[in-house]
């Protein structure tokens, strides 16, 4: 094949993998019409979410923290969703003078852009309350006895989406399901910021395995719920994703590995700011790291010496992702075929600079032995694990009231009566019942206790142990 076909193909592939129709609607796109592209129209779509809203009191690293300026989910999605904007422009920018025919004929990398940031403003729209430990908490629920009776009788797929339980998949059934457009199927976004905001497309079967209804604990990541497994494979026909390499499900989009930097480098760089800001963290240790980020020693870099460690933080993060904005898009173009063909390895700082790979390294590794297991993290986790379970343990017997085979009561009791009344405000609202199927009514469930912000959880689990009024 000649480089010109190549080219060529490539943009034939860009032109699918930019697709603005929406995923659930029969309509075809007009471009053009108005400045405010439907990629626009995404970002405004998650903005004005009741699920993007709850992030505000969400844990992104430390739960319930009463101290201002640590971050929430909501402000790590902004801040994501800014530096993946500039990924998307710079890399469709660069990608647009390497293709013979350009970018596909109607968009521009600003175009890009806004697919990427609104990707990067919904990428942890399905975390529980608490982050990743409301996530192990509700794994650890369904591995515990009671639930096993429930489990025998759920098919493996579905028995996978509860004992790995991923926000990832959460996130897309938000997307695509429980977020209403006014008509039904989800938002109604654009195939191509789903599919930028697919991290993980496939399902928990892909990339897991079950033994007796019991999992390894080194859960692997993945992206779609077995519900929701017919608007993957519509997305990914729409976007011409190729099949994976590794197992059955797809490769991802592109874009993805731009959201995926994006959160990177949040991490890298401010996430370990809130560590200094907590005391489980020094200055020293932290711009050391930025040093090695930005490239130069830091006898090269003069900063005005009344500054304060805050100021000074802050002017060595932005050099830092200037470099990182950089570098990450020269490997974003590097690896186009690569992405393309869904063969890309590894993470897009896989294929950077060595001093760019070890201080993303190095920043992960501080934060595993210095933050994530501070006593304060820890206890705050071990509360965030009962608070969880405690209202797991309520609610969840509702999914299979009535069921002969499960540990259940029939009539309900009067402590069940009253907590489905607590239950139906939500199941009314997405226009949805408990039924005999099991599976579904989990998922309703723990659509309910998921979509919780961190003080409504722990308020709710307070009261349901007898503790009135006890606020956070």
């Amino acid at each position: 094949m000649s480089n010109h076909q190549s080219f060529s193909n490539a943009t034939t592939q860009w032109a699918h993998l930019l697709s603005a129709q929406r995923l659930g609607s029969t309509k075809t796109p007009k471009a053009g019409e108005t400045a405010r592209s439907h990629f626009h129209k995404d970002y405004d779509r998650l903005v004005f979410s009741h699920s993007f809203r709850q992030l505000n009191q969400k844990t992104q690293v430390h739960p319930l923290t009463n101290q201002l300026g640590i971050h929430t989910r909501l402000t790590h999605s902004l801040e994501v969703s800014c530096i993946g904007r500039s990924l998307g422009m710079m890399a469709a920018e660069k990608l647009h003078d390497t293709l013979d025919n350009g970018l596909p004929t109607g968009v521009s990398p600003a175009d890009v852009g806004v697919i990427v940031q609104a990707a990067c403003l919904a990428h942890d729209i399905g975390n529980p309350p608490f982050g990743h430990a409301g996530e192990y908490a509700i794994r650890d629920w369904f591995r515990q006895p009671k639930p096993q009776a429930i489990l025998q009788n759920l098919d493996i797929n579905a028995q996978l989406d509860l004992l790995a339980y991923e926000g990832n998949a959460q996130g897309f059934r938000l997307l695509v399901r429980n977020e209403h457009h006014p008509d039904k199927d989800g938002m109604r976004l654009t195939c191509a910021t789903l599919g930028a905001f697919m991290k993980y497309p496939w399902l928990a079967a892909h990339s897991n395995d079950v033994n007796n209804h019991r999992i390894s604990n080194n859960v692997q990541k993945f992206g779609c719920f077995e519900s929701e497994a017919s608007q993957l494979e519509a997305l990914a026909a729409t976007l011409h994703l190729p099949r994976s390499e590794q197992h059955d499900g797809f490769a991802r989009h592109p874009l993805a590995y731009l959201l995926e930097a994006a959160d990177d480098i949040c991490y890298a760089l401010i996430d370990l700011e809130d560590g200094i800001n907590l005391n489980m963290l020094t200055y020293t240790e932290v711009a050391s790291i930025f040093y090695e980020l930005i490239g130069e020693r830091p006898s090269s870099i003069h900063l005005p010496a009344h500054m304060s460690v805050r100021q000074s933080l802050a002017s060595l993060r932005a050099r830092a992702m200037m470099r990182l904005v950089n570098t990450v898009t020269d490997a974003f173009v590097t690896n186009n075929d690569a992405m393309l063909a869904g063969k890309l390895n590894g993470s897009l700082f896989d294929h950077c600079e060595a001093d760019v790979q070890n201080g993303i390294n190095r920043a992960k590794q501080l934060a595993r032995e210095k933050i994530f297991n501070h006593p304060s993290k820890v206890r705050m986790e071990l509360m965030a694990n009962q608070c969880l379970h405690r209202l797991l343990d309520a609610f969840m017997p509702l999914a299979w009231a009535g069921n002969q085979a499960a540990p259940m009561t029939v009539p309900m009791s009067f402590e069940q009566q009253r907590l489905l009344k607590l239950l139906q405000p939500h199941l009314d609202e997405h226009r949805r019942e408990l039924s005999d199927d099991h599976y579904h009514n989990v998922l309703n469930i723990l659509d309910f206790i998921t979509g919780m912000n961190d003080h409504e959880a722990y308020r709710l689990a307070q009261e349901l142990q007898g503790h009135w009024g006890t606020v956070v």
